[in-house]
């Protein structure tokens, strides 16, 4: 396999959250994605690696949330406080942010933190879903399922209040992999201006096709991409261990060029790898996926 063009010390921060999403369990997806040989895998491809370990999640005051239109809001927020800063601190002292969850509400944070240091960033989310509801169109009042939205301005204010005023242009965000998305929230989309390549348009240009036209969105005009890769883009036959399974999915391989080609275009600054839940994984094979995404991500390749 090659080297990276560029070697980067990759700094690890795991972020335990499992109040964005119902089901309980990807609290434990950073310590799962580790445990599949992450720091090897990154090292071979020729870069170092700086784990910080996990960032602090509070405990609720009750497990019932209080608002059930914004479930555990208090608590995410703090989460992402703590985690914008630790990004930042990242990109200051310039190390490349991999953040490991935890559910995918912890992209406010990393995005937040981002936003800091980096004014005009591309976002190329890869996800089932569009994760771009708010209080007031969520179905469920999953945070997990807001954080886009956020990271564009749009939502509650405590969920924008991490990003101290400086949001994402939307035309400037490419969704790749979606396959179900609410009504309100296609609305929204819609209305925002970001670009969707959904799994009808993989199927109709393949992949080469849609990241070399998402990267036209999100990395012509920008300071690098932010990538956020929910495990859920991959379908559960070979990601079982998500929260939201849903078929119709990326193949492990669509994934992984997906990734190849993001890392060929050298244009990405931080990721986010959310999402593998352990308690409904086999054999840890979700989380070895993940970590070999992220490899690829960094420049793995096969010869």
């Amino acid at each position: 396999m090659h080297g990276p063009s560029e070697a980067k010390n990759v700094r690890v921060i795991g972020v335990p959250l499992d109040y964005g999403a119902d089901r309980r369990g990807v609290d434990m997806g950073p310590s799962a994605i580790r445990y599949a040989d992450l720091h090897e895998r990154v090292k071979r491809i020729g870069h170092t690696v700086s784990d910080v370990g996990n960032i602090p999640v509070p405990v609720p005051e009750s497990r019932e949330p209080q608002d059930h239109h914004l479930k555990f809001l208090p608590e995410i927020v703090k989460v992402n406080r703590v985690l914008a800063r630790a990004v930042e601190r990242a990109f200051k002292e310039g190390d490349f942010p991999l953040v490991l969850g935890g559910d995918h509400s912890l992209a406010m944070g990393s995005i937040a933190g981002l936003l800091r240091v980096k004014p005009q960033p591309g976002l190329l989310w890869v996800d089932a879903h569009g994760d771009f509801n708010t209080a007031d169109t969520s179905p469920s009042g999953n945070i997990h399922g807001m954080p886009a939205s956020a990271a564009c301005g749009l939502g509650h204010p405590d969920l924008l209040a991490s990003f101290k005023g400086h949001f994402l242009d939307p035309h400037r965000v490419a969704y790749i992999g979606i396959r179900t998305l609410d009504a309100d929230e296609e609305r929204l989309m819609h209305q925002a201006g970001v670009t969707v390549f959904s799994m009808y348009e993989l199927d109709k240009y393949g992949m080469r096709e849609v990241v070399a036209r998402a990267l036209e969105v999100v990395a012509h005009g920008t300071d690098g991409v932010h990538v956020s890769f929910d495990i859920d883009a991959v379908d559960p036959l070979f990601a079982p261990g998500s929260g939201t399974p849903y078929s119709g999915g990326l193949t492990e391989r669509e994934a992984h060029l997906l990734l190849e080609l993001v890392a060929e275009a050298g244009v990405m600054t931080s990721m986010d790898m959310v999402e593998v839940n352990p308690i409904l994984d086999e054999h840890n094979r979700t989380a070895a996926l993940a970590a070999d995404l992220i490899a690829s991500a960094l420049g793995q390749r096969i010869f």
